[in-house]
């Protein structure tokens, strides 16, 4: 038996592809799983930012506690703005010397009413002055709980602190 390649035909127009019917259908399945995706995915987002905030937050707060150890000499972490709150960013300085600096984040919020105006780390000791403070960072459905307790080191849980 002889058997021989013939090419694949072409059809009546001598043109292969989609058709528009074929094509509105993709585009109808792909505006679908969009309009399913993108608000989930919003929200996601939202919550990794208050998650990295309260990270940086809370290695924040280590930082200057073990500088006040190693300096032996009272560190403080302050709002960069007294007017703006913890919400404009913070600062860790030694006297008049800044080691440290965060910008703000934008679309969430810091709040709780134990929160000091800031937050001042003995020297050699590495304990707050003012005891256990507490902050809530939260955006959107998401919150963060960081927690200094009174030896000065710090915690975070999901969720608003109690």
């Amino acid at each position: 038996m002889n058997t021989q390649y013939s090419p694949p035909r072409l059809t009546r127009n001598g043109q292969r592809g989609f058709s528009l019917i074929e094509l509105m259908v993709v585009v109808v399945l792909v505006a679908i799983l969009l309009t399913i995706g993108v608000p989930s995915f919003s929200n996601f987002i939202v919550g990794q930012r208050v998650k990295t905030a309260a990270f940086d937050l809370a290695s924040t707060l280590l930082l200057a506690r073990s500088e006040a150890i190693k300096r032996n000499a009272d560190v403080t972490v302050a709002p960069k703005v007294a007017a703006d709150g913890w919400v404009g960013g913070w600062t860790v300085t030694v006297g008049t010397t800044t080691l440290s600096e965060q910008a703000a984040y934008g679309g969430i919020a810091i709040t709780n009413p134990s929160i000091p105006a800031n937050v001042v780390y003995q020297g050699a000791s590495g304990r707050p002055t003012a005891g256990k403070t507490q902050f809530t960072l939260s955006g959107g459905q998401s919150s963060r709980c960081v927690t200094v307790d009174l030896s000065g080191m710090t915690s975070t849980k999901t969720g608003a602190c109690p």
